[in-house]
């Protein structure tokens, strides 16, 4: 007999017997804690519909009964569900706020390629269109949007009340220029569940009841020490330190491993690997910690803890590679960030939750035009460390980059399979890298000629002077040079780098190194992301 108690509504699992405890009216399904039976609530009763596979115990510092405040009102946090996909797995928590007795209000806190969003649900007035293709328009709700991604997302595991029973099904994931990301859920009968939400910072949300070890110290601090798996390629043991986690590389013999099924099994043996060689360090190592701000930000620490080596594609055989390198930031409540190191400069971006509007010769975004620099397909060389996308060496994607005239805002805009991804940043003085990071490796290799970066629209005229002589002079030196004018490539990146080989290859003997070829000027973008 189900008993009703401080707006709290409780009934035996019609499986185990255990109790379960509703905290909301709007919830019509739970997990039971104990047997982890899905439970369906009609009226007064409860019926076992399903089962629910374990909870995969992630580094999140949220948990069920975390409270906070948001726009004013205080919330609970009561339910979760795990799901995944070809670009991810990410957690979707299940809020109750307190509306003053209104209980119709649904609302979730998601993972949003590596940062937070608060989503509401709405209801809709008929059913939208069928998506017409990433990247493209769609109106929802009388409101127009861009398709950033169409998915299907998997049901992973579940826990605590839900607004209604979890399950698999296609995901519609669209965004606009006001900062938005909207989310279209179709299941396999009824309309789609429509919600609509915004980025969010967890600091700002004065939470209270994070996950805790048993010494007090919070979850994400604490030194992991979850299971491990053995590499498939060397047996060497694979811990994973983040709940996001899609792809890893072994620290001994620098294996990119997948990471499918591991929340469920561990079971090695459904890994795949690929090998790479070992390559030079990257110049800040995996696993320190640096303070830098975005803009308008206050500084936060930031720890290194996945880096990769991209390169972009040349069009023909006489095009020149460009190289660059990222560095996936990751800090326990603003999520994650990429720090950019190319041979134009540094730059500290992160992704978007919006999507920016077109506009004549670029885009538009937060009140500032950028114009189209470059678009070209780039690829992954090398990895190290871990990350909250499936990474592949070789993985091959799609970027146009952005500028604002003045070169002080940087926008691009990444495609790769079946999602959109846009990112965002600004350049930062090599100086503030070094010295964030408390690194005492010489100056030159952190040095980069940022000044690259400020080639506005404006400027254009200018910028064909500048580079008709730049050609010219370059010719001379041709000429005239004998000596390894490649040095400062040796110096900055090494002798077995990338950029030091091309320069030597490029100069045909001479040691000199023409131009910047391809037109990329680091592949500013973000290197993919899971979906929310």
């Amino acid at each position: 007999m189900a008993e009703q108690a401080q707006r709290r509504w409780r009934a035996a699992c019609p499986n185990c017997g255990a109790p379960v405890e509703f905290a909301s009216a709007a919830s019509a399904s739970a997990v039971c804690g104990f047997c982890r039976s899905t439970l369906l609530r009609s009226g007064d009763t409860l019926s076992r519909i399903g089962q629910s596979a374990e909870i995969f115990e992630d580094y999140s510092p949220l948990q069920l009964g975390s409270t906070g405040r948001w726009m004013g009102a205080g919330f609970s946090v009561v339910g979760r569900m795990q799901r995944g996909s070809e670009l991810g797995n990410w957690n979707e928590w299940h809020l109750l706020f307190d509306t003053g007795g209104d209980a119709t209000r649904i609302a979730w806190l998601s993972e949003d390629n590596g940062q937070f969003v608060i989503s509401l649900e709405a209801p809709l007035a008929e059913r939208p269109p069928e998506a017409p293709g990433v990247g493209l328009p769609l109106t929802v709700a009388g409101q127009r949007w861009q398709v950033a991604a169409v998915v299907d997302a998997a049901l992973r595991a579940a826990e605590g009340e839900l607004p209604r029973p979890p399950r698999a099904g296609r995901v519609v994931e669209v965004r606009n220029a006001q900062g938005e990301v909207g989310t279209l859920e179709y299941a396999e009968a009824g309309p789609p569940v429509w919600s609509v939400g915004r980025a969010v910072q967890l600091a700002e949300l004065a939470l209270q009841g994070l996950r805790t070890t048993a010494e007090g110290e919070s979850v994400a601090e604490a030194k992991f020490t979850g299971r491990s798996i053995a590499c498939p390629n060397c047996g060497a043991p694979l811990t994973p330190k983040l709940a996001q986690t899609k792809s890893m590389v072994c620290a001994q013999c620098h294996a990119v491993v997948d990471l499918p099924g591991f929340e469920s099994s561990g079971d090695a043996k459904a890994l795949g690997f690929i090998a790479q060689s070992p390559v030079l360090p990257p110049l800040i190592p995996l696993g320190h910690t640096g303070t830098l701000a975005f803009d308008g930000d206050k500084p936060l620490p930031w720890t290194v803890v996945g880096y990769q080596e991209r390169c972009d594609i040349p069009e023909s055989a006489e095009d020149e590679q460009s190289f660059w390198r990222e560095y996936l930031l990751y800090n326990r409540l603003a999520g994650f960030a990429f720090l950019v190191d190319t041979r134009e400069g540094w730059s500290l971006v992160r992704t978007l939750t919006g999507a920016p509007a077109p506009a004549r010769g670029g885009v538009a975004w937060q009140g500032r035009s950028y114009g189209q620099r470059w678009v070209y397909g780039a690829k992954t060389t090398h990895v190290l460390g871990e990350f909250y996308w499936p990474v592949r060496l070789d993985d091959r994607v799609q970027v146009a980059d952005f500028i604002t005239p003045d070169g002080q805002y940087l926008l691009s805009r990444e495609q790769q399979g079946p999602e959109i991804t846009w990112s965002g940043g600004r350049p930062l003085p090599a100086e503030t890298v070094q010295r964030a990071f408390g690194l005492s490796a010489p100056a030159a290799q952190f040095s980069r000629d940022a000044s690259a970066f400020r080639s506005g629209g404006g400027n254009l005229l200018r910028n064909i002077v500048v580079g008709l002589f730049l050609i010219v002079l370059l010719f001379a030196l041709l000429r005239a040079c004998s000596g390894d004018d490649c040095q400062q490539y040796k110096d900055s990146f090494g002798e077995n780098s990338n950029e030091y080989r091309q320069c030597r290859a490029s100069s045909r003997g001479s040691g000199v190194y023409v131009g910047t070829g391809g037109g990329s000027y680091g592949g500013y973008s973000s290197g993919g992301g899971g979906h929310k």
